[in-house]
């Protein structure tokens, strides 16, 4: 029984290792401060983690990842200054409320970030000027355990990669 429990933790140590993940790595600039993280779909990149004043972030109702009227005028209006930039990329952040698992939320932020992503290439932007990243509920813009902090807290931002 001893022997095999060994082999059985050699074998699965020595396909971990043998399976080699794609993650890429990423810098997020915030103020003086580098943060490093990954992405599993794009090249190394760094974020401008400042507000980009021509992008404005996205809303989105309680449990849901529909675009509503107002959040797909702010996404025309993204999209005019991103078309005007044709070698803008972004990094479209997809965040939760702090209600629901954290599985569940990174799921959602994930769904919320691909719609905007498919909402913005049907208005002619490039699939691959855009990367996504969900961070739940994880980020929270806004403290408080009320539907006001709820409310900033469902929303994709968009930020402007480095290049």
């Amino acid at each position: 029984m001893g022997r095999f429990l060994l082999f059985a933790l050699i074998g699965v140590f020595v396909f971990g290792v043998g399976c080699k993940k794609q993650s890429i790595k990423y810098k997020e600039i915030i103020g003086d401060t580098t943060k490093t993280g990954t992405f599993d779909d794009e090249p190394s990149i760094r974020v401008n983690s400042s507000k980009d004043i021509n992008l404005k972030t996205v809303y989105f109702e309680f449990d849901r990842s529909d675009l509503t009227e107002r959040s797909i005028e702010t996404l025309k209006e993204n999209a005019a200054y991103l078309v005007s930039g044709s070698n803008i990329k972004i990094i479209l952040e997809g965040h939760t409320d702090e209600r629901g698992t954290t599985e569940y939320n990174l799921s959602l932020g994930q769904r919320r970030a691909l719609k905007v992503k498919e909402y913005y290439t049907r208005l002619g932007i490039a699939p691959n000027r855009i990367a996504t990243i969900s961070y739940g509920k994880e980020k929270p813009i806004e403290m408080g355990g009320n539907e006001i902090a709820w409310s900033k807290n469902r929303r994709v931002e968009i930020k402007r990669l480095l290049n």
